[in-house]
C-alpha cells in the first residue's frame, strides 16, 4: 500500500472562472490606433481615443450635450414625418426600412432640427444622425433643414449645422436629388440677410448632403480625419483612372486644397463656433 501511494498523483482541482454572460470587460480596441482603452475612458474623452485621437461618430443626443447649453434645446417641426411616395422596395420595402431604422435610434428622421443657447447666445441648430439609415438627406430632412433655415431668417437666428451623412436617400430617387436645390435656395436668402451660418463636417459627410448645404457655410469646419467628398474614394479612382494621393478626402487634406477653414478637435468645437458667431453677428 506505501508503495501505491508513493507513486500515486493527485490533481489538483482547478476551478474555472467563466466569463460574464454579457461577455464585455469594459475594454475595446480602437478603430485606427488599436490600441486597447477602457469604454469608461473614452466617454469622458469625449467619444475621442486619448492615445491618438482618433473622433468617432456620436448620437445626436451626445452632440446636443457637447454644443448646447444645458437643458436650453428645443425641437421643432417634429410633426413631419417619412413617407413612402414611390412604394419603393429593393432588397427590403422602404417601408420596413423606415420602421426599423426608426426603433433602433428611437427616433422618427435622420435630424435633429431646433433652437438651443450657446454660451447664451440663440441659435438655429440641426444636426444630423448617421445611425438613422446613414444621414442620408430625403424629403423630410430637406423639408425639415429648409423650415430650419427659414425660422432662422425669420427670427435672424445664426445657424449651426453639423452634417454626418452618406449623401442623398435613394429609396426617393428624384425627390431626395430636389432637397439638395431647395436647401441651397434657402441659404442664399439667409446669406442675402447677411446672417451666420457655420456648417461643421464630421465622419462622414458625403454625396448630396456635402454638394450642397454642408459646404455653404460662412465658416466650414471640420473634426479631425473625418471623411468629406462627393463619392468614395474607390468610386472616384475607378471613375478617372487613377490612384488617389494618400488620405486624399480626409479633413486635413482637404484643409490644404482650400476646401475647409479650420479643423477642429471635438472638445473645442463649442468655443470656436461661438467665437465665429460672435465676430460674423457683429459682437466680436
Amino acid at each position: 500500500m506505501g508503495f501505491l501511494r508513493l507513486f500515486t498523483r493527485h490533481k489538483p482541482k482547478i476551478k474555472l472562472q467563466l466569463p460574464k454572460k454579457d461577455g464585455f470587460s469594459g475594454w475595446v480596441k480602437c478603430k485606427q490606433c488599436e490600441e486597447m482603452i477602457h469604454a469608461n475612458e473614452l466617454q469622458e474623452n469625449i467619444d475621442c481615443c486619448p492615445k491618438c485621437d482618433y473622433h468617432y461618430r456620436i448620437p445626436v443626443d451626445r452632440r446636443l450635450r457637447l454644443l448646447a447649453d444645458a437643458n436650453s434645446h428645443k425641437e421643432l417641426f417634429t410633426n413631419i414625418l417619412p413617407t413612402d411616395p414611390l412604394n419603393f422596395s429593393d432588397s427590403q420595402p422602404y417601408q420596413e426600412r423606415l420602421l426599423s431604422a426608426q426603433k433602433k435610434t428611437r427616433r422618427k428622421e435622420a435630424i435633429w432640427v431646433g433652437t438651443s443657447l450657446l454660451h447664451g447666445m440663440p441659435i438655429s441648430l440641426g444636426i444630423l444622425d448617421f445611425s438613422f439609415m446613414g444621414g442620408s438627406m430625403g424629403s423630410v430632412v430637406g423639408e425639415k433643414l429648409t423650415l430650419l433655415i427659414e425660422h432662422a431668417l425669420s427670427n435672424r437666428l445664426p445657424l449651426v449645422i453639423v452634417s454626418a451623412s452618406g449623401g442623398a436617400r435613394m429609396q426617393e430617387s428624384t425627390l431626395s436629388l430636389m432637397q439638395m436645390a431647395k436647401t441651397s435656395a434657402a441659404l442664399s436668402q439667409l446669406h442675402e440677410a447677411a446672417i451666420p451660418y457655420i456648417s461643421v463636417l464630421t465622419n462622414p459627410t458625403t454625396g448630396g448632403v456635402t454638394a450642397s448645404f454642408a459646404s455653404l457655410g460662412d465658416i466650414v469646419i471640420a473634426e479631425p480625419d473625418a471623411l468629406i467628398g462627393f463619392a468614395g474614394p474607390r468610386v472616384v479612382e475607378q471613375t478617372i483612372g487613377q490612384t488617389l494621393p494618400p488620405r486624399a478626402q480626409r479633413s486635413e487634406f482637404l484643409l490644404e486644397k482650400g476646401m475647409l477653414d479650420l479643423i477642429v478637435r471635438r472638445g473645442q468645437l463649442k468655443e470656436k463656433i461661438h467665437v465665429f458667431l460672435q465676430f460674423l453677428s457683429g459682437r466680436g
